[in-house]
């Protein structure tokens, strides 16, 4: 390829990421290490219509990136991530539903030596069909194996693999012989860029509930320290006000000061049993018919003891 081409190519490429940073308003940067092409063009499948793939060598995303950065200096917060093998999705659409499109497609893959585990690997018991020529290959890996029917058996669930270490060329070759596939490989979510602001994938798992959770207890908590320093603030105004009227309160029942706030309170202390009757009238409809049946419950029972007592 010519120097021509590669800079019509490159020119091709800064005008395409300037569209998508004008069409779309939210990027996911992603890790695509070990996804081959044709997993890739699933995954470009399934995002469409409303969110699209780009891919590009670092060099050349940090270059167009930092060329945007006189207009758009908030650019400048995605540099950081753009460092291994990742690319970006574009996207306008509801960032759960995207990002679970995006994790979605993952395809199972043999163990290679010198690859780093994503996850445990584990070798089941059981027999392998494997003749006992090959005994010794599963002691050099402490494995405890049996004869049966003359073949090789495993004698109990192995822990062959722990997540984030490499592995061997010996547990590589031994989960190849068992045809075992115990890794899945697709895109990862690093990081979401949206307005301006970059942050976690994590956050998505937080739901609407527990954002409002946290949000009222900050506001109980700034009442609180307002009221403790008696430092005015909105959060500790409704407060205020009930203990305020509470006081006002307060001092119309130990003076001769009344007003109509204070007429009912006045009037009930004065006569308790008062009280106890608006408290009766108040009481849930359903509590009064509850006690509806336990009364006439012990009325059957008074006539049959009567009944009882006539016949006794």
């Amino acid at each position: 390829m010519s120097k021509g081409d590669v800079k019509s190519k490159k020119v091709e490429y800064f005008q395409k990421l300037q569209t998508f940073l004008d069409t779309y308003k939210t990027i996911f940067i992603v890790n695509v290490d070990n996804v081959g092409s044709n997993q890739m063009h699933q995954i470009r499948q399934i995002l469409r219509p409303d969110s699209v793939v780009l891919m590009g060598k670092n060099t050349m995303v940090r270059k167009a990136l930092k060329g945007l950065l006189a207009k758009s200096p908030h650019y400048e917060k995605l540099l950081p991530h753009v460092r291994g093998n990742v690319g970006f999705v574009f996207t306008n659409g509801d960032l759960k539903t995207v990002r679970e499109n995006i994790i979605s497609n993952r395809v199972a893959a043999p163990a290679k030596a010198g690859a780093l585990a994503p996850g445990d690997v584990y070798v089941p018991a059981g027999n392998t069909g494997m003749e006992p020529g090959k005994t010794s290959f599963f002691q050099a890996l402490g494995i405890p194996t049996k004869i049966s029917r003359g073949t090789i058996e495993i004698v109990n669930n192995v822990h062959l693999v722990k997540a984030g270490e490499r592995v061997g060329a010996s547990e590589a070759t031994l989960l190849n012989m068992l045809n075992i596939s115990p890794f899945t490989y697709g895109m990862t979510v690093t990081q979401i860029f949206t307005e301006g602001t970059s942050f976690s994938p994590s956050i998505l798992d937080i739901d609407h509930s527990t954002i409002v959770n946290h949000v009222l207890a900050g506001i109980q908590r700034i009442a609180s320290l307002s009221l403790i320093t008696n430092i005015p603030s909105v959060a500790a105004v409704p407060h205020i006000l009930i203990n305020s009227y509470k006081n006002l309160l307060a001092v119309s029942v130990a003076s001769e000061y009344t007003f109509s706030g204070s007429e009912q309170i006045k009037a009930f202390l004065a006569d308790p049993s008062a009280f106890a009757s608006v408290v009766a009238q108040s009481a849930p409809a359903e509590t009064k018919a509850e006690s509806a049946p336990a009364a006439e419950e012990e009325e059957e029972e008074s006539d049959e003891d009567m009944g009882l007592d006539l016949f006794g």
